[in-house]
């Protein structure tokens, strides 16, 4: 008879080939989804846009979301997983609404990065948070959107599209920082972020600006691993089991 550890494992790979094979085939359908517009416009819309045009802006937005198309997955996968991860690159918003989310998730119930009751925890997670999100622009931006946005103060409308972002980003950080518990990478990454952000950026110039932020996660990491704790290593626990 099959202990409750094999039966758990054996429908966690199940769940796992599952959501990889969906995964895969719901990003290869959202791809094309998002060419059919740009296609229309350039072939049958009579606009007659010339090559050279569509090559220049290509390359001009390719310049700096091809860094992130590397960055970001890295990033975000240790946190995510792999179910969670085509979940949030077809939801989109991820550093400020998704990924906040699932570590709300795995801390509550206190699981660890990396584990598989984590990554269940980041799906559930980025479920509710669509929810939630779809209901939000539903009420408030489809219904309440003119009227809301007519009844605030315009100073609060300024202040609001200048510090909205920083905010929420800086509260993401904090509580990526207080989940994960590794102050030495912590203490690397805001030293590697406040080098190329105060120093390099100023000095190197706007082209240097575009990769800035592949500079400090391709930094921090190898830093990370370079000054590691290596006693600490041998003292980590192994994988937790679902429950």
């Amino acid at each position: 008879m099959a202990s409750p550890t094999d039966t758990s494992a054996t429908a966690y790979a199940v769940y796992d080939r599952t959501t990889s094979r969906w995964g895969r085939l719901t990003m290869l359908l959202g791809l094309l989804f998002s060419y059919a517009g740009p296609v229309y416009l350039v072939l049958f819309s009579g606009l007659e846009i010339p090559l050279s045009d569509m090559l220049t802006a290509f390359l001009a937005v390719a310049a700096v979301f091809a860094i992130l198309a590397v960055v970001e997955p890295i990033t975000y996968y240790p946190v995510l997983g792999p179910a969670a991860m085509y979940q949030a690159f077809m939801i989109g918003n991820i550093a400020n609404k998704l990924l906040p989310s699932a570590i709300v998730a795995q801390a509550a119930i206190g699981a660890k990065p990396g584990t598989r009751r984590a990554e269940l925890a980041a799906v559930m997670a980025i479920c509710g948070a669509a929810v939630v999100h779809i209901f939000s622009l539903l009420l408030f931006v489809g219904i309440l959107g003119t009227w809301l946005v007519s009844v605030v103060p315009e100073p609060v409308v300024e202040v609001a599209r200048l510090y909205i972002f920083p905010a929420i980003i800086g509260a993401v950080i904090v509580q990526l920082a207080a989940y994960v518990k590794q102050p030495r990478i912590l203490l690397i990454a805001l030293a590697v972020g406040a080098v190329v952000q105060l120093l390099l950026v100023p000095v190197l110039g706007t082209t240097f600006r575009n990769f800035a932020t592949a500079v400090v996660v391709l930094a921090t990491m190898v830093l990370a691993w370079v000054l590691r704790d290596r006693k600490a290593e041998h003292a980590a626990p192994g994988d937790e089991s679902l429950p």
